[in-house]
């Protein structure tokens, strides 16, 4: 597809864009390229496929909520600086 440099000067300026006019031949390349593309999807096959009318149709895989490798509190504190009672020590950040 075939974009003009007036095209998108258009695009731009309802974009609220800042386009200098030597970047527009670029960018109405640029568009015709990816509008090409796009049309390419008019060849994809999709017969016998239902429309996605929305994501939260779909059922989501679930697992068990359980609780694993706990209980290693001491394993996790043994390499810690500085700990009080169960807990990491840190520095006062804030006065």
């Amino acid at each position: 597809m075939s974009i003009d440099t007036k095209t998108v000067a258009r695009i731009a300026h309802l974009a609220r864009l800042n386009l200098p006019e030597e970047e527009q031949a670029k960018m109405a390349s640029d568009l015709g390229k990816i509008l090409d593309w796009v049309t390419q999807l008019d060849d994809v096959n999709v017969e016998g496929i239902e429309p996605l009318s929305n994501v939260h149709d779909m059922a989501l895989r679930r697992r068990d909520d359980v609780i694993s490798d706990g209980g290693h509190t001491q394993d996790i504190l043994a390499n810690a600086p500085a700990k009080t009672a169960d807990f990491f020590t840190v520095p006062k950040v804030v006065e």
